[in-house]
C-alpha cells in the first residue's frame, strides 16, 4: 500500500544528498510496494550484484530501514559492503557503522513485530463486528454502502443468491451420497463458473475445491460461514528464512475467534450435521485402511514419490496428469476429478512401468539415436570451444597491445625522456593490464570433449542394474530416484490398436543419461554412490541438447 510518490521522493532526496557531497549518481535501485522484510527483492539483489562488480563506491539511502528491515539481512549487507570497500550513507544516520546496524536493525525488527500485532488486533476487531477480515467466500459478495463523508463501508458481505444456490446443491448432493469428484464433474458439465474463475485457477471446478482440508476449514464442505458461524484465526503464517515464502501453521482451537453471523447462513444445521457425519465416516475408513496397509504413504515420506513414475505421466488428450485412481491403475486426473476430459481409459501401473523400463533399456539408446546425439554433442562442444577460444584470443591480443604501450613508455623513460605527464600515461595502461590479466585468469582453458564409444552398452547395463535394484528393499529408493532422473515425461494417449489400449511417448533426458554413464563431461561434477551401488554424477547439459522423444 505504498504511496506512488514514495520512491520518487526518496530518489530526489538521495540525489540531493549526493550532489551536496560532490558524488556522481551512477545507478538507482528501487523496489516499489515490496516489503523491506524480504531480501529477495529484485532491486535489492541487483544492488548487491552491482557492488560486487565494482560499479559504485558509496551506497546512499534515505534511512537504514529503506535498505532492509530484517536484522540478519541488513547486517549481512553491511558486512558485504565493507568487504567490497563500499561506504553506506543515509540521510537519517549519516555514515553507517556497526552501532547503527545493531540498534537500527533491532528497531526495524521491533517495528515489524508491532505492525503485525496491530494489524492482527485490527482484523480481530473487524471479525468481532461480523465483518470480513480479508477475502470473500464463494456464495457472498461485498456490500459497500455510502457514508456521509463520501467514502464507503468496508468488510460487509451479503449472500449472493446465485452462488448460494450452488452451495446448497453441493451440500445436498454430498448428503445424498455423491462423492466430491462426482459433484465436481456435474458442476463442470453444467458450465457452472467456479470460485475465482475470472482470476487465477484453471477455470473449472476441482474436487479439492469442494472437499478441501477439514483441519484448516478450507473447501466448500468445511466453510463454517455457510452455517452462520464466522471462524477466524485458525492459522498463522510465518516466513521461510531461506525462500521468503509464507508457510501456514495451525493455531490451537482456543485461539480461534468465533462470531455468530445468522444473516450470512446458507445451510441449515441439520444438513450441515449430516454432511459432517458422512465426512467423518469416510475419513475414519481412510485412516483405518492406511493403518492396515504397510505400504501406505507416511508423513515422513510425504515428499517422496510413492511409485516409480509418479508425477511423470501426462494425458495425451488434455495434458493433465495421469494419477492412481485405484489400487493398481492410472487414469487421467481431469477426467477423474473434473470431468473436463473425455479420456476415460485406464492402464495398469505395472504395464506402464514395464514398457517404460523396456524403452529406457532398448529404445532410448538405439544406435541411430546415439550416433545422431554424439554428432550434435560434438558440434555443440566444438562451437562452445571456438567461442571460448575467440574470447580468450581477443583478451590476449588486447593484453599484448597494452604491454607494448607500457614497454614504449618504459623505454622512453630509460632513454632520459621522462616528464611529469608520463606518470599519468603509465597509470592507465597498468590498470588495464591488471584487469586483463584478471579476466584471462578467470577464463577456463577449453578442453576437447569426447564421448566413449561404449556409451550405449554402459547405459544399458546400468539401467538393467537399476531395474534389478527396484526389487531390493534397501536399494529401491535410490534406484527409483536415479531412474526417474532419466525421464523428462511420459505421455499416454488412448489407442485401441496399441498394447494395453495406450500409445506411450517417452521423453528421455540425455544429459542425465551421460551423467549415469559417468563420462566425465563435467570436471566440476560431484560424484556419489548410493545404496543401489551406482555412481551418480550431477551435470547440467548445455544448450542444444534437447531431450529425445520416441514412442514405445
Amino acid at each position: 500500500m505504498q504511496s506512488a510518490a514514495s520512491i520518487t521522493d526518496q530518489v530526489r532526496l538521495c540525489r540531493k544528498l549526493a550532489e551536496e557531497r560532490g558524488w556522481q549518481v551512477v545507478e538507482v535501485f528501487a523496489d516499489e510496494a515490496l516489503s523491506g522484510a524480504s531480501h529477495l527483492r529484485p532491486g535489492y539483489q541487483a544492488l548487491q550484484q552491482a557492488a560486487m562488480a565494482g560499479r559504485f563506491d558509496v551506497l546512499v539511502a534515505e534511512a537504514l530501514d529503506r535498505l532492509s528491515r530484517d536484522q540478519e539481512h541488513i547486517a549481512g549487507l553491511h558486512k558485504r559492503m565493507r568487504y567490497l570497500g563500499v561506504e553506506v550513507f543515509t540521510k537519517a544516520e549519516g555514515v553507517i557503522s556497526e552501532m547503527h546496524i545493531g540498534l537500527g536493525g533491532t528497531m526495524s525488527a521491533l517495528f515489524l513485530r508491532q505492525l503485525a500485532e496491530k494489524t492482527h488486533r485490527g482484523l480481530e476487531g473487524r471479525v468481532k463486528q461480523g465483518k470480513s477480515a480479508g477475502g470473500i467466500s464463494y456464495g457472498y459478495r461485498l456490500d459497500r454502502q455510502p457514508l456521509p463523508d463520501g467514502t464507503y463501508t468496508t468488510g460487509d458481505r451479503v449472500i449472493d443468491e446465485a452462488q448460494a444456490a450452488i452451495v446448497r446443491r453441493i451440500f445436498t448432493e454430498y448428503d445424498r451420497g455423491l462423492s466430491a469428484r462426482s459433484i465436481t464433474i456435474g458442476l463442470n458439465r453444467d458450465g457452472i463458473a467456479p470460485p475465482r474463475s475470472g482470476g487465477k485457477g484453471s477455470g473449472t471446478w476441482s474436487f479439492s475445491t469442494i472437499s478441501g482440508n477439514w483441519k484448516r476449514g478450507t473447501g466448500v464442505l468445511n466453510n463454517d460461514l455457510y452455517r452462520g458461524l464466522l471462524v477466524w484465526n485458525r492459522q498463522r503464517f510465518i516466513k521461510d528464512p531461506d525462500t521468503g515464502k509464507r508457510q501456514a501453521r495451525l493455531n490451537p482451537p482456543d485461539e480461534w475467534i468465533t462470531e455468530e453471523v445468522p444473516h450470512l447462513r446458507i445451510i441449515d444445521d441439520a444438513l450441515w450435521a449430516r454432511v459432517k457425519r458422512r465426512q467423518g465416516a469416510i475419513r475414519e475408513d481412510i485412516l483405518t485402511e492406511r493403518a492396515e496397509d504397510p505400504d501406505a504413504p507416511r508423513i515422513e515420506r510425504a515428499h517422496r514419490p510413492r511409485y516409480l513414475l509418479s508425477g511423470l505421466l501426462n494425458c495425451g488428450c488434455c495434458g493433465a496428469g495421469y494419477i492412481i485412481i485405484s489400487a493398481t491403475r492410472y487414469g487421467c486426473s481431469a477426467a477423474r476429478n473434473r470431468g473436463t476430459c473425455s479420456n476415460k481409459k485406464t492402464i495398469a501401473r505395472k504395464d506402464v512401468e514395464a514398457r517404460v523400463l523396456n524403452g529406457l533399456q532398448t529404445r532410448l539408446m538405439h544406435p541411430d539415436l546415439i550416433r545422431a546425439y554424439i554428432t550434435t554433442w560434438q558440434q555443440e562442444m566444438q562451437t562452445e570451444r571456438r567461442d571460448a577460444l575467440a574470447a580468450r584470443g581477443k583478451q590476449e591480443r588486447r593484453h599484448a597491445k597494452v604491454m607494448k604501450e607500457i614497454d614504449a613508455i618504459v623505454t622512453a623513460i630509460t632513454q632520459g625522456m621522462f616528464h611529469a605527464s608520463m606518470k599519468a600515461k603509465m597509470d592507465a595502461p597498468e590498470a588495464e593490464r591488471a584487469e586483463l590479466e584478471a579476466r584471462l585468469a578467470a577464463l577456463p582453458d577449453p578442453e576437447p570433449v569426447a564421448i566413449h564409444p561404449g556409451l550405449a552398452e554402459t547405459y544399458a547395463r546400468k539401467v538393467a542394474d537399476l531395474a534389478a535394484a527396484l526389487n531390493t528393499q534397501e536399494a529401491r529408493p535410490e534406484a527409483a530416484d536415479l531412474l526417474r532422473g532419466l525421464i523428462e515425461s511420459v505421455t499416454l494417449t488412448p489407442d485401441p490398436d496399441a498394447p494395453n489400449g495406450h500409445r506411450i511417448e517417452l521423453v528421455g533426458e540425455l544429459g542425465a543419461i551421460l551423467s549415469l554413464c559417468g563420462n566425465g563431461l563435467d570436471t566440476n561434477a560431484k560424484t556419489r554412490t548410493g545404496s543401489a551401488g551406482v555412481g551418480q554424477v550431477t551435470m547440467v547439459a548445455g544448450t542444444g541438447f534437447e531431450p529425445v522423444t520416441f514412442r514405445l
